[in-house]
């Protein structure tokens, strides 16, 4: 049986020199593979008592889906500006390559709930920030972030510092 970071497939120079681009396309197209990230992202946070999952557009769709599927919890959604059809609230910040803002419905998390915050990857930690930002702006409790890869480099977890952060795969550099 393969190992969770073998179905990562790393494509050099992409998007820009320098940079090694973790594909996690690779996983997702195949079925152990996938069933293995799941799997493995869950038993990270098996012991963290949440009342709800969000996850960002759209990678964090993919991965928090399923795992509050399994775990018998509502699943929230963050979106870019503009994309969800209800009062919203926003949180604007900056990325790698530029800056984005991105929204959850009002009426999504209530006061009080404790919050599981599931994404593909955490690199400088401008979005998982974000997140958070806007979970605790509806009174919700970030209790853990997961996330399938970890880029240790970027030092995104310094920027959630205080927050638990658990990653199924973790690379040293960028």
């Amino acid at each position: 049986m393969k190992k969770l970071d073998e179905y990562i497939r790393s494509i050099p120079d992409f998007p820009e020199p320098g940079i090694i681009f973790r594909d996690v396309t690779s996983v997702l197209e195949d079925a152990e593979g996938f069933k293995l990230a799941i799997d493995s992202m869950q038993e990270l946070v098996k012991d963290l008592e949440i009342d709800a999952i969000v996850g960002a557009e759209s990678r964090g769709f993919i991965f928090g889906a399923p795992i509050a599927y399994n775990m018998h919890k509502p699943f929230h959604l963050i979106r870019k500006k503009g994309k969800l059809p209800c009062e919203t609230i926003e949180e604007s910040y900056d990325l790698e390559y530029g800056s984005a803002t991105i929204e959850i419905h009002k009426n999504s998390i209530k006061p009080g709930q404790k919050v599981l915050l599931v994404d593909d990857l955490i690199a400088t930690g401008g979005t998982t920030k974000a997140m958070i930002n806007l979970v605790e702006k509806l009174g919700g409790e970030v209790v853990g972030v997961v996330v399938l890869i970890e880029l240790a480099g970027l030092k995104g977890r310094e920027k959630i510092s205080g927050y638990r952060l658990d990653a199924a795969i973790t690379y040293e550099g960028k």
